[in-house]
């Protein structure tokens, strides 16, 4: 199973996932796309998610059994922690330094 967020996305990209997904609740999808389509359905939201943040979740050979990527304005990200896939925040004042650039 593949589960994929969208936070503040532009137009379109919603619609462009429920070719593949069924959203079950507001920019949350979720389905079984073969890994082609899964990597080609990455490719289009991390060029077009702009200032928005995109998360994919999807089936991997590791301990959990899944991996995490993210793309646009991370505000979360994914750490390796001895195996294990935890979601780290970046500290106030680098996204503070970000948000100005």
């Amino acid at each position: 199973m593949t589960v994929i967020i969208l936070i503040a996305a532009p137009e379109g990209l919603r619609g462009h996932l429920t070719r593949w997904m069924v959203e079950v609740n507001a920019g949350v999808f979720v389905g079984n796309p073969s890994r082609r389509i899964r990597e080609r359905l990455w490719e289009l939201l991390t060029n077009r998610i702009g200032d928005g943040q995109a998360v994919l979740v999807e089936p991997a050979a590791n301990e959990q059994g899944w991996a995490v990527r993210t793309a646009g304005r991370d505000r979360w990200r994914p750490v390796d922690y001895e195996g294990l896939i935890l979601s780290a925040r970046r500290p106030a004042h680098t996204q503070d330094r970000q948000s100005r650039n």
